[in-house]
């Protein structure tokens, strides 16, 4: 039986397109152990495809929540930190308005000084 093939060849864009259409994943796990201890974990995941293609095989292995329905606790964290964020904000333009405060006795009491000083010289 003979080989046939096909006539023109395969371009790099055609082989391109068809690994970013399909998607290539490359899933490695390794451990090596020595008596029951664990000396050496090595995890690779190469994954080339398009964004679709990886989101697809992601949610397949669980790799990644769904992007467009975030879970209740990272909606919780979420907010706690924009609640945080605003108290730190606040607590922060409070302290500028103390300095200023201060500052503008600080002021103050060196200009009614000067007075002083060049009234009894």
């Amino acid at each position: 039986m003979a080989v046939e093939r096909a006539a023109g060849g395969t371009s790099l864009i055609d082989v391109l397109d068809r690994v970013l259409d399909k998607g290539i994943v490359i899933d490695a796990w390794v451990r090596v152990s020595l008596v029951g201890i664990d000396l050496i974990t090595v995890e690779a995941r190469v994954v080339v495809a398009s964004i679709d293609t990886y989101l697809k095989y992601s949610e397949a292995v669980g790799q990644v929540g769904s992007v467009s329905r975030p879970q209740q606790a990272e909606l919780a964290a979420h907010q706690s930190v924009l609640a945080e964020n605003v108290a730190l904000r606040a607590e922060l333009a409070a302290a500028k308005a103390t300095k200023s405060i201060k500052a503008a006795r600080v002021k103050r009491a060196r200009a009614g000084a000067r007075r002083r000083l060049t009234t009894e010289g």
